[in-house]
């Protein structure tokens, strides 16, 4: 998966399609990303000894290919590929051709 927790996107499809957020976690094996912001879900939760029920928002997970990755360069939407310099496996976005941490 090219997208890694910490990385800026934006949202290129569904409800929230143009915001832009941080991923919070990545989930490789379900190929989806939860990203800080977006994609808002409510869960009802009945009361118990030990918390308060009530209605609790929380970002939910979109499939990795509804994001991009935002470009640090530039600040606009970039896809990423991989290459080696000096030996190691880099990310870089493809629209500037800068190495990405």
């Amino acid at each position: 998966m090219r997208i890694k927790t910490g990385d800026k996107v934006l949202v290129i499809s569904g409800k929230d399609k143009g915001k832009q957020g941080t991923v919070i976690k990545s989930i490789p094996s379900e190929d989806k990303v939860v990203v800080e912001g977006i994609n808002i879900a409510k869960k009802h939760r009945k009361p118990s000894q030990t918390q308060t029920g009530g209605i609790e928002e929380f970002p939910a997970a979109i499939h990795v290919s509804n994001v991009k990755l935002v470009d640090p360069e530039t600040g606009e939407a970039s896809r990423v590929g991989y290459r080696f310099e000096d030996g190691k496996k880099v990310r870089f976005a493809k629209k500037s051709d800068k190495t990405i941490n």
